[in-house]
């Protein structure tokens, strides 16, 4: 049963606050005013849900799409689901159940669960209000599963140069930590003046060997500082990802793709750009779009609200405003974004990979270099 949090007026017009419980809004408000308060405003205090996996959000909200559709019940399509689920969502399905047979909305028991974005409850709402909800899930569904493709590609070109990093740095520990010390005993040991390569080598392994943990403390406090420092900054660099074109097409795909799809599901450009913001996961771009919201409340329509984007998406706007398919040339706009970033991501890999090979050459070949000298050395002392 959702929990509502209240600011009202006592009998007696003086300002008060608290919380109640109750199966609905109205219900809330009856049971207030039996108790002589006169409640001005409510919203949903969130509860503590299981921490259910956000991964499995799309195949959730497509199967209740689906059911929905096929006449089903909202509270039976959940329990359905319930029951075919495991673990955390199996719990959360059963209580967001538990509150709609009790007289709540979909909407409303969505908002108290943190797992649901913002935009998702807001189109649950338009769908609920329209009477279009299986169309507004199986839309929910379609973008969630985009989205997600979009991040598991992204992941998927990290996987090859985290490998190499990781395989580099544990083959270079060993080598630092436990060849290189043996090795240099031996050249410490013949008394001859060593070249300089091969004395930079041997500051770096007894540097490691003997300060090994140094180094990795001064990476931990690197770190920690470079964290504080980007979230107190991170307008400024969000500014600057904004000029790396794989970065900036890769914001530009979320922001449009979310636009596109709120407006399609009948939001108002205002609320709509208010969602489609965050979602971008750009604060520079963010801030552009509240700027954009400020114009358009002073009277501006949408191409012209949005100064400072590309000018091709806001031709694409303008068009579609005067043709009467805003969503659709939004989405035209996310599609040429994501087509895109695809062609740069994949660029950039083409160029990570033989960029990663050679810098692993040079370290390889400056510590053959920094052994094999001394050794040639040696054996001319020998001859």
């Amino acid at each position: 049963m959702p929990i509502f949090r209240y600011k009202a007026f006592s009998s007696s017009g003086r300002e008060t606050s608290g919380a109640v419980t109750a199966d609905s809004e109205r219900q809330a408000a009856l049971l207030l005013k039996e108790q002589g308060i006169f409640p001005r405003e409510f919203s949903v205090q969130k509860s503590a849900a299981p921490k259910a996996d956000p991964q499995n959000l799309p195949f959730i909200t497509r199967e209740l799409s689906l059911l929905v559709a096929a006449g089903v019940p909202i509270t039976d399509a959940l329990k359905t689901l319930s029951s075919e689920t495991r673990g955390n969502w199996r719990a959360l399905l059963e209580a967001i159940a538990e509150d709609i047979a009790g007289g709540a909305s979909l909407s409303r028991t969505l908002e108290q669960y943190p797992i649901f974005p913002p935009f998702y409850t807001r189109m649950v709402t338009s769908g609920e209000a329209s009477g279009t909800l299986e169309l507004v899930l199986k839309s929910l569904a379609d973008f969630l599963d985009e989205d997600a493709r979009t991040k598991a590609r992204i992941k998927s070109a990290l996987i090859y140069p985290i490998f190499m990093l990781t395989v580099g740095g544990v083959v270079l520990s060993f080598i630092f930590g436990f060849v290189l010390p043996r090795i240099t005993k031996i050249f410490k040991d013949a008394g001859k003046a060593l070249p300089f390569i091969t004395k930079v080598l041997m500051a770096l392994s007894d540097l490691f060997v003997n300060y090994w943990w140094l180094i990795f403390l001064l990476i931990g406090i690197g770190t920690y500082i470079f964290r504080n420092y980007y979230r107190k900054n991170r307008l400024k660099f969000d500014g600057f990802f904004l000029k790396v074109p794989l970065l900036k097409s890769l914001y530009l795909s979320r922001f449009t793709r979310a636009l596109g799809f709120l407006l399609e599901g009948g939001l108002p450009a205002m609320k709509a750009l208010e969602l489609a913001g965050p979602s971008s996961g750009n604060l520079a771009i963010e801030k552009s779009v509240t700027e954009a919201r400020e114009r358009l409340s002073e009277g501006a329509d949408l191409s012209q609200s949005l100064q400072g984007f590309p000018p091709v998406f806001v031709q694409l706007l303008n068009t579609g405003q005067k043709s009467g398919q805003l969503p659709a040339a939004i989405k035209k706009a996310a599609a040429s974004y994501d087509e895109d970033f695809r062609r740069k991501l994949d660029r950039a890999l083409a160029l990570v990979e033989p960029s990663l090979i050679l810098a692993m050459g040079v370290i390889v070949a400056f510590i053959v270099m920094a052994v094999l000298l001394p050794i040639f050395d040696l054996n001319q002392l020998i001859k």
